[in-house]
């Protein structure tokens, strides 16, 4: 007899930091073609989903609940009517998303949410889709979705992010991000890089070149961390290079922005000697400061009830 099913779960959609970024092609659709090298961070949002017997709603909290925008454009909630409607389900079902995050920084938060309930929804279901579906179904969310509906730490991802090499992920790091007062929007980034294309026809895009079969090492993580907004992004808001340089300075390798935009992060080096790092030498920085971890994995799907 097989064990009943929960009727609520819970799991914590973990933010992601690009630590490289370049932007490849665009289709004639309008979607882009990406390189990435994506590694999740221990900092998340937690999602809590709830069946029902046929309301459906979503419940967003926490400290960086601002900027999730209206419930029909929060990325949970498209994600959980495309599950609905992919599944033909008649029931409901009950979200409460505890937002921790920063939004519209380039860390994935509000992509890390609709993972989490694609997965936390399909754990609930008597049929689950299971995971090359759950893909299909992410990659019309967004580029960072299918990553983040994953079960990886940390991938290569080619395309709309839907072709994933794994990758094992590098030594568990601290990490510092820098959060400004503004967020810059994925259409604004694209629209700045498109116009800077048009002016530089030499532009060249360097290959990863990763090996799967070896660990990640941040001395090479480094040598090839790059993103191809950060230069379009500095050349409109000088403070971004301002943080990057400041991380730089302390000893984070790599120092850069992550995704489009705005947040910029440093992984601290591991040899203990910023492990206090006192307040002082981050004082007077035009952001606020969020001390988290690289993840070495993925958070489950828990049953609660």
């Amino acid at each position: 007899m097989s064990a009943p099913r929960a009727e609520c779960v819970e799991l914590r959609a973990q933010a992601k930091v690009n630590l490289r970024l370049e932007v490849l092609a665009r289709e004639t659709s309008g979607f882009h073609q990406l390189e990435t090298l994506f590694l999740r961070l221990e900092l998340a949002d937690r999602v809590r989903v709830r069946r029902t017997s046929s309301s459906r709603s979503l419940d967003v909290s926490g400290v960086d609940r601002a900027g999730t925008g209206p419930v029909e454009r929060n990325l949970a909630w498209r994600a959980a009517t495309l599950y609905a409607d992919e599944v033909g389900l008649t029931g409901g079902f009950s979200i409460e998303l505890e937002k921790r995050i920063p939004t519209g920084g380039g860390l994935g938060g509000g992509s890390a949410d609709a993972g989490a309930v694609l997965r936390a929804l399909d754990a609930l279901s008597a049929r689950p889709l299971g995971t090359m579906q759950l893909t299909s179904l992410a990659i019309s969310l967004g580029a960072d979705v299918p990553f983040l509906t994953s079960e990886h730490a940390c991938a290569l991802a080619w395309g709309r992010g839907e072709r994933m090499l794994v990758l094992r992920a590098p030594e568990a790091r601290d990490v510092l991000l820098l959060v400004p007062s503004f967020a810059i929007g994925t259409a604004d980034a694209y629209e700045w890089l498109a116009g800077a294309v048009e002016d530089d026809d030499h532009r060249r895009v360097r290959s990863a070149l990763f090996d799967a079969e070896r660990d990640l090492d941040w001395p090479r993580i480094a040598a090839r961390a790059t993103n191809a907004f950060e230069p379009v992004v500095r050349a409109r808001h000088p403070e971004i290079g301002e943080l990057v340089e400041a991380l730089g300075a302390l000893g984070c390798g790599p120092a850069m922005m992550s995704g489009s935009g705005s947040v910029v992060f440093g992984v601290l080096p591991a040899d203990g000697d910023r492990a206090a790092l006192s307040p002082d030498e981050l004082a007077g920085l035009p952001a606020r400061v969020i001390r988290t971890r690289t993840a070495a994995r993925v958070e489950p799907v828990s049953p609660i009830e």
